[in-house]
């Protein structure tokens, strides 16, 4: 017992000198520098495009609208999908401008096919995307259905996470949403016999339409 205490009386006199003796901080004002693109590095649209795909997501650029509800009916046609919901205005909006079907509630949840969502940003560098239960999607269409569809913007592009939590900040001030996540594409796990398994924990399949504008 007097060897543990001398112990622990050496290591506490060891820590309070280190707190009396601070060393500088070397990268201080490490936040506060700016982050720019390297020499040679592709545009955002690119490297998330490269990054997302590379996570097994599924990425399809869409000049306007119209090509972005061709592309959506050609795939659900292919895939034979019948129950998309849908509960963002925004995004309702532009399914309704070109009578294309959706869920505009709950009814039969249980059944879902294709969650389609819109979300905060893509972070080009992780090709990742950010979302929040700050919409009317909630939570549960980015992670219920087997399947989740995001319509994003050129502009809503960001090189590194910090820029976009800097976007969230902007968009809800203090009133942050309770929930902000990001998605690498589909959900993934490997625990069992090191197999690895699409849909073990969310969706199995994640496509992002990015629409230019």
């Amino acid at each position: 017992m007097k060897d543990i205490t001398t112990s622990k009386e050496k290591l506490l006199k060891k820590i309070r000198k280190a707190l009396l003796n601070k060393t500088p901080e070397p990268y201080r004002n490490l936040e506060e520098q700016p982050l720019y693109f390297s020499e040679g590095e592709d545009e955002p649209e690119v490297m998330f495009a490269e990054q997302f795909t590379a996570a097994a997501g599924q990425f399809v650029f869409c000049e306007d609208e119209i090509a972005f509800i061709e592309n959506l009916l050609s795939l659900a046609e292919a895939r034979k999908w019948h129950k998309i919901y849908c509960w963002e205005p925004a995004l309702q909006a532009i399914l309704d401008q070109y009578g294309y079907p959706y869920y505009a509630t709950d009814k039969d949840f249980d059944q879902i096919e294709v969650g389609f969502t819109l979300c905060e940003c893509l972070v080009a560098r992780n090709g990742s995307i950010m979302v929040s239960n700050g919409s009317a999607a909630g939570r549960r269409l980015s992670i219920y259905p087997p399947v989740h569809i995001v319509l994003a913007y050129t502009s809503q592009i960001v090189l590194d996470i910090k820029d976009g939590l800097d976007l969230v900040k902007k968009k809800y001030g203090y009133n942050l949403p309770s929930m902000l996540s990001l998605v690498t594409g589909p959900s993934r796990t490997a625990d069992i016999e090191k197999t690895l398994v699409l849909g073990a924990h969310g969706p199995k399949e994640v496509f992002v339409f990015l629409l230019d504008g």
